[in-house]
């Protein structure tokens, strides 16, 4: 029953991943791909390292994936809101729908 817990949880971590890998790829600037990466990505590996964590049962482990994903949920924020700040001093402008019809227009 354990193994079953811990296949569901990494399944679900590795298709949050993937859906944050999509996100970067499709969604239209460099906000809304770097929430995709950092909320969908971190969610993904917590759960990654949740299902090792109780696959192994080994203290050890456990530990380890404790602190990696302390690790990623004390980063990924940081990260991404200094990327954020340098895009907009870059000024990259966010996306909205006013600005992709006004895209449109010029095309």
């Amino acid at each position: 029953m354990i193994e079953l817990a811990a296949a569901a949880l990494v399944f679900l971590g590795a298709a949050m991943t993937v859906a944050a890998g999509i996100g970067v790829l499709r969604l239209p600037d460099v906000f809304t791909r770097m929430h995709a990466a950092t909320k969908v990505g971190t969610l993904g590996s917590g759960l990654v390292m949740a299902g090792a964590a109780l696959h192994f049962a080994d203290p050890a482990i456990v530990l380890r994936c404790v602190l990696i994903v302390f690790f990623l949920l004390l980063t990924a924020p940081i990260g991404a809101h200094m990327i954020g700040r340098a895009s907009l001093r870059l000024g990259i402008n966010p996306w909205s729908p006013k600005s992709a019809a006004m895209d449109e227009k010029e095309k």
